[in-house]
């Protein structure tokens, strides 16, 4: 006992130590009423602490307060979801504090959700849900197992009567086969456009592009051998091409030519979104290219590319619009302010769904 007592007072002052080490709670980001945001991070050691977002024209430093809490509140905010990450000293950080974190595999961010006043059209709302499933197939195209998110609509059921048609849709460079959900929230817009009747109830399917360390020209062989039959044999779908649409982002979007220009027999939408298209496929394809327009323009039901105004890719997109203007390709071009952004994204898909499959 006397050993014990003696014990105590060591684990007593241990714990304290302890306690004393660990980092305060920390709420970051906090949103305001007013859509101002206040970012904070923790560091009694960091000589310099900025703060990066793609809803700051340049970054801005945080102060530090006498425990280590370093600050700083932004004005307010257009609403709509943002990645932003912490500069600490020279390493580039995502917000500890914060678990919404944006699905990439190169650089490393955090996500701010800042609600309008009313809902936005990707903002949870009190409607019917569809439901987000991960699924493995086999892809004999590139030899290996491979995962893809599949959303099916409220009300889907696997064994009823009803087949539904298909969106494949395709992520961005370095992104993965989850940033359509966790940042582009494909799934929230499909649910509220589905709700207001703007939509058809659909199967979207978010394969990963394998886009990694560049693209690949194999991915289209996947898509089509591999993905839409793994698909077709696993869901009650319509096997044709006028219930079949392709859509990506960036490298995705550049993809997505590729995909559905080369296959028009089995496409008969495609949504291209600010897509990057210096690739060695994309020359293969449409260097020299001399398509049957009114064969093709038949086959496709919706054939339109996206791009902002201040995005990086904005002249190369208008030269591969006017590029297929000259092959008199019909298409429906969408220019809006914006940059290369998943704002934009989200802008793009939700003006895309609801003219597929009408």
């Amino acid at each position: 006992m006397k050993n014990r007592l003696l014990l105590l007072p060591a684990l007593l002052g241990l714990s304290m130590t302890i306690l004393a080490q660990r980092p305060p709670a920390i709420n970051s980001p906090e949103v305001h009423p007013d859509h101002s945001v206040t970012f904070r991070y923790f560091s009694k050691k960091a000589g310099k602490v900025t703060l990066n977002g793609e809803f700051l024209k340049a970054p801005v430093a945080l102060t530090k307060d006498t425990t280590g809490v370093w600050s700083v509140t932004v004005s307010p905010v257009t609403p709509d979801i943002y990645p932003y990450s912490f500069r600490v000293d020279s390493v580039e950080l995502a917000d500890p504090n914060n678990t919404y974190i944006f699905a990439n595999e190169r650089f490393k961010r955090s996500i701010v959700d800042v609600p309008g006043d009313k809902p936005l059209v990707h903002a949870l709302q009190n409607v019917p849900h569809g439901k987000i499933s991960y699924r493995l197939y086999e892809s004999a195209t590139l030899g290996t197992s491979r995962q893809l998110l599949v959303y099916t609509p409220p009300g889907f059921d696997p064994n009823g009567k009803t087949k539904y048609p298909v969106l494949y849709l395709i992520h961005g460079g370095s992104d993965t086969e989850e940033t359509w959900t966790k940042v582009g929230r494909a799934n929230l817009i499909a649910d509220n456009l589905i709700a207001q009747g703007k939509a058809k109830p659909m199967l979207i399917v978010m394969p990963y592009g394998n886009v990694r360390p560049a693209p690949m020209g194999d991915f289209t062989k996947d898509m089509v051998n591999d993905i839409v039959p793994f698909v077709e044999a696993n869901y009650p779908v319509v096997q044709d091409s006028k219930h079949r649409a392709v859509a990506g982002f960036s490298v995705g979007g550049g993809q997505t030519l590729n995909i559905g220009l080369t296959n028009p027999d089995k496409f008969a939408y495609v949504c291209a979104y600010a897509p990057y298209t210096a690739t060695d496929e994309f020359k293969k394809n449409f260097t020299n290219w001399s398509p049957n327009a009114d064969a093709l323009n038949k086959q496709l039901k919706l054939f339109t590319i996206s791009v902002g105004t201040d995005d990086f890719l904005y002249e190369p997109v208008k030269q591969n619009i006017a590029m297929f203007n000259e092959k008199k390709v019909v298409v429906k071009p969408l220019v809006v302010p914006g940059g290369h952004t998943w704002m934009n994204c989200k802008l793009y898909l939700a003006n895309t769904l609801p003219q597929l499959f009408r």
